[in-house]
């Protein structure tokens, strides 16, 4: 998708929804994709419709979505949730979209204009209060949480939960990096934010163990002073540690890129004098300098995934509850090559 975008100078979302059907395009935009698509060897694919299980059409239904930030243009969950659409508009559901404020947060109140009576199902994603989350679970309408609080089953919840592979990745990458000679590694990000951080936190801490290397807490900045910018506690915290790890894993690609900003006055520069690795794959992980590696979130099938776990949660409420892990993939580029090996 992204060599298409690239050809056409359009968006990897808009690219998407050509390929995959999805949202709303121009014909004329989707022909243009489709043909450059076939010109550079592609083959068209789709996925089967998640409608095709459910066949009766409900009537006059919503399924609410919940978050606390809107997904951006580049963040996974926007293609995720063009197709989330249009699959449930074709079971004769409309999306109806919730921002839950800091009010609504710590009075644990639903959100004004949210009707109950017509709502089969809430799709929750970017929700990381544990009591809210809680009031959720407790208010008597099918739920499917896309990434969670840290431990959520731990915590109470009882609900659907939908994931993306947050370790395969993470320990693959670490592999390679140990096998080409590396050994002090060190990790960026708020572990306990949400249960995806936590997931690479572990699945790092884990490499380490494996591969009989020391952990070393003065290589890992895993809090966060909400009192100064990203970019300027990135700053502060770098200019703290007394020596510097070989590779920095990221919780995702925005700390990555924070963190290039936040070192690139002090004289250090990725690769030349550590490597570093986010994770989602986000559009700036391709433009920023140097491009990095990361993981890649397949928005589509998360899309599917969605539909079918909610779905059949809300034609099948009493069953047992799910938890569901979606494939990712590696994304290998300049800010992990080894200057060692140069």
């Amino acid at each position: 998708m992204q060599d298409i975008a690239d050809a056409l100078e359009l968006s990897r979302n808009t690219v998407s929804k050509a390929l995959n059907n999805t949202g709303i395009l121009a014909d004329a935009t989707r022909e243009r994709i489709l043909q450059k698509a076939q010109e550079l060897g592609y083959s068209r694919f789709s996925y089967k419709s998640s409608a095709d299980a459910f066949t009766t059409p409900v009537i006059n239904r919503e399924i609410a979505l919940f978050t606390t930030s809107i997904p951006g243009n580049f963040h996974f969950a926007s293609t995720m949730l063009d197709y989330f659409q249009n699959e449930i508009s074709n079971l004769g559901y409309r999306l109806s979209i919730y921002l839950i404020r800091e009010k609504e947060l710590t009075t644990l109140t639903l959100p004004l204009g949210f009707n109950r009576d017509s709502t089969d199902g809430i799709l929750i994603i970017e929700m990381f209060d544990l009591e809210y989350s809680r009031m959720l679970c407790k208010a008597g309408i099918p739920t499917l949480f896309v990434d969670s609080v840290v431990n959520p089953k731990i915590n109470g919840l009882e609900s659907d939960f939908l994931y993306m592979d947050n370790t395969t990745h993470v320990f693959l990458i670490m592999k390679e990096l140990v096998e080409q000679g590396l050994t002090k590694f060190g990790f960026i990000g708020e572990y306990m934010h949400c249960q995806s951080f936590y997931e690479r936190y572990q699945a790092f801490r884990y490499a380490l163990e494996t591969f009989g290397l020391a952990y070393h807490s003065e290589f890992c900045i895993l809090d966060r002073d909400y009192t100064l910018t990203h970019t300027d506690f990135l700053k502060k915290r770098f200019s703290e540690m007394k020596q510097h790890p070989e590779v920095f894993i990221c919780a995702n690609d925005f700390i990555a890129g924070y963190f290039i900003h936040a070192v690139s006055g002090s004289g250090y520069s990725v690769p030349k004098d550590f490597l570093l690795c986010g994770f989602d794959d986000s559009q700036e992980s391709k433009i920023i300098t140097p491009p990095l590696t990361t993981v890649h979130i397949h928005s589509q099938i998360m899309g599917v995934s969605a539909v079918q776990l909610l779905i059949s949660r809300i034609k099948n409420p009493d069953m047992n509850y799910r938890t569901v892990y979606t494939e990712t993939t590696l994304k290998r580029r300049t800010s992990t090559e080894n200057q060692k090996n140069k």
